[in-house]
């Protein structure tokens, strides 16, 4: 699957392990319940975590500073917990490193993923990009806080006036 980052498809080097699968040398991504085991290997190469909406993120807190990357999984498109999970990881874990999105999403949430501190999308087999770069430049202005830097417009510039 294609990835996308900053407004462009990037190729994902990244190496997904199964529960069964032996861990590969290289960057591997592992599910949360081989988290311990990824972060004992010996071989050269980044560690990723894969999260399920049910994971909850705190849980990674020790872990983080070993981890480069966090991919956050969209099961269904209505249920929103990613979004929730990659504000936490941002705002309250302070993680510096990659979070990622999969699963079913669509373009006109791209910003509202980067506003909540998302880098990396991975979008459908044969999507077009032009779709997701169009998603990317559509929208200018936003209401609610970010973690991006910038400020909001309208109501959500509340958060930063004095009382």
């Amino acid at each position: 699957m294609p990835l996308f980052e900053n407004g462009q498809i990037i190729e994902d080097t990244w190496q997904i392990t199964q529960d069964e699968q032996v861990l590969p040398t290289g960057d591997v991504l592992v599910p949360l319940s081989r988290l311990a085991e990824g972060l004992g290997r010996n071989g050269g190469g980044r560690l990723g975590v894969i999260l399920s909406t049910a994971d909850r993120v705190e849980d990674l807190a020790a872990a983080l500073p070993r981890l480069d990357l966090v991919c956050l999984t969209f099961p269904i498109f209505r249920d929103g917990r990613p979004f929730t999970q990659a504000r936490a990881l941002r705002e309250h874990l302070h993680y510096k490193g990659i979070v990622r999105v999969s699963g079913h999403f669509l373009p006109d949430q791209y910003e509202f993923l980067l506003r909540c501190g998302v880098d990396q999308v991975v979008i459908p087999e044969g999507s077009d990009g032009q779709v997701w770069q169009d998603a990317h430049t559509r929208f200018t202005i936003a209401y609610q806080p970010s973690l991006l830097n910038e400020r909001a417009e309208g109501l959500g510039f509340r958060r930063w006036l004095s009382a």
